[in-house]
């Protein structure tokens, strides 16, 4: 699944909030957002999409287990546990777990409040 345009539908993604900070007190200007970190298990097969961006959304993720492939800018990246990556205003891309075994990340980003 490596065309960008045909990016395919979140399937067999599961996250878990794990922790939150409401950054408005914290910093001058934040006042709306917060500080969230999830665990993201990604099945065999499981796909995060379609394409999407990161803007007004940086954060950045860390492989714990199994592998995820980033399709950005036409290219695919396998990231492997103990390494990870940042999602900036230029990040535009999708995630999909190409083994056949789960494969988890610790995804920490900044969002506005719900």
């Amino acid at each position: 699944m490596s065309d960008e345009q045909g990016a395919p539908e979140t399937q067999g993604v599961t996250a878990e909030l794990l922790a939150t900070v409401d950054l408005g007190p914290e910093i001058e200007g934040m006042a709306g957002r917060q500080l969230r970190m999830r665990k993201v298990t990604f099945a065999p097969g499981g796909v995060f999409g379609p394409m999407h961006d990161h803007k007004d959304r940086p954060g950045s993720v860390y492989i714990l287990q199994g592998t995820i492939t980033d399709h950005r800018n036409g290219v695919a990246t396998e990231y492997g546990p103990g390494v990870g990556w940042p999602e900036d205003k230029d990040t535009m891309h999708w995630l999909e777990n190409r083994g056949t075994t789960p494969a988890v990340e610790i995804s920490v980003d900044i969002v506005r409040q719900e």
